[in-house]
C-alpha cells in the first residue's frame, strides 16, 4: 500500500465507494468493508481503524435503523411491530445499504491517507498536469486535521508544563479546553500567514513557468495493473447492477422476497 502510485489508491477509493453505492443490495458493501480490514491489518493501523469504523458506523447504523427502518415509505413487509410503530424489511435494507456505503467510502479514504505521504500526492497530480494551486488545496486540505492536531498537542503540553490542569473530570477537561481555543486559532492564523509569504517568494503565483519537485513518484507496471483491475471490477460490477435493476439477471439475494 505505501509503495503503489498516490492517484490509484485514491482513484480506487472512488471507485470502490461508487460500486458499493451501485450494487442493489449491502452485501458488495459489506464484503468490502470486510476487506478493508483486512488491508487496515497489514497496513499496521488496525486499532485506529476500527475505532473510527465502529466509533462513527454504529452510531450511524443505529440511527437509520431507527429512522428508516420504522417510518420509511417503502415499508411494505413488516418485521416486528412495536405497536407505536411497525419495523419494515425495506427500509432495514436500505439502512443496512447506506451505512455500509458511507463505511466504504470512509474505511478506504482513511486506509489511503495513512498509507500516503501527501507530498507524493501533490506532486503525482502535479505530474500529470493538474494545476500546482489545485497541488497545493489537496495538500493543505488533507494536513490541515493532522497539523491542527500536533499544534493542540504541543500548546496543550506548555500549559500542562506552566501548571494549567489539562486532566481531571469532564468539567476540568472542558475548563482545560477553553485556554487551548486561543493560541491554537492564533497560531494558526499565523501559519497561514507565513506559509502564503513564503509561497509568495517561492514564485508560486508565477504563470507561464512549469515547476520542478523535489519528489518523484514512479508509475510502475505493478500500478498500471492496478489501475486496470479497478476499473475492469467497477464496469462488471456496473453491468451487474444494470442486468440485475432490470430483471435481466438475477446476481443478489431476495431477503425475506425483497431485492
Amino acid at each position: 500500500m505505501g509503495k503503489a502510485n498516490p492517484l490509484v489508491k485514491f482513484l480506487g477509493v472512488l471507485l470502490l465507494g461508487l460500486a458499493a453505492l451501485a450494487w442493489p443490495d449491502f452485501t458488495l458493501g459489506l464484503v468490502i468493508v470486510v476487506l478493508l480490514f483486512v488491508l487496515a491489518w497489514r497496513a499496521g493501523c488496525l486499532k485506529a481503524f476500527s475505532k473510527l469504523m465502529f466509533g462513527f458506523g454504529m452510531p450511524m447504523a443505529i440511527m437509520l435503523m431507527f429512522i428508516q427502518g420504522l417510518y420509511s415509505p417503502k415499508n411494505t413487509t413488516v418485521i416486528a411491530d412495536f405497536g407505536f410503530a411497525q419495523l419494515g424489511l425495506q427500509g432495514v435494507l436500505y439502512a443496512a445499504k447506506i451505512v455500509v456505503t458511507v463505511l466504504v467510502f470512509l474505511g478506504s479514504f482513511y486506509i489511503a491517507n495513512k498509507t500516503t505521504y501527501i507530498g507524493s500526492l501533490v506532486a503525482a497530480l502535479t505530474q500529470i498536469g493538474c494545476p500546482s494551486k489545485l497541488g497545493y488545496l489537496v495538500f493543505a486540505s488533507l494536513n490541515v486535521v493532522p497539523q491542527m492536531q500536533r499544534k493542540t498537542t504541543v500548546i496543550r503540553q506548555a500549559q500542562s508544563a506552566r501548571g494549567l490542569a489539562t486532566g481531571g473530570g469532564l468539567v476540568s477537561r472542558f475548563k482545560a479546553f477553553l485556554p487551548l481555543i486561543g493560541p491554537v486559532v492564533m497560531s494558526s492564523l499565523t501559519d497561514a500567514q507565513e506559509r502564503g509569504m513564503t509561497l509568495e517568494t517561492r514564485g508560486f503565483g508565477v504563470k507561464g513557468v512549469r515547476r520542478t519537485s523535489y519528489v518523484k513518484v514512479p508509475w510502475t507496471s505493478k500500478d498500471a495493473m492496478a489501475l486496470w483491475l479497478l476499473v475492469g471490477l467497477f464496469a462488471l460490477i456496473l453491468v451487474l447492477s444494470i442486468l440485475d435493476r432490470t430483471g435481466t439477471l438475477s446476481v443478489t439475494y431476495p431477503w425475506g422476497g425483497v431485492r
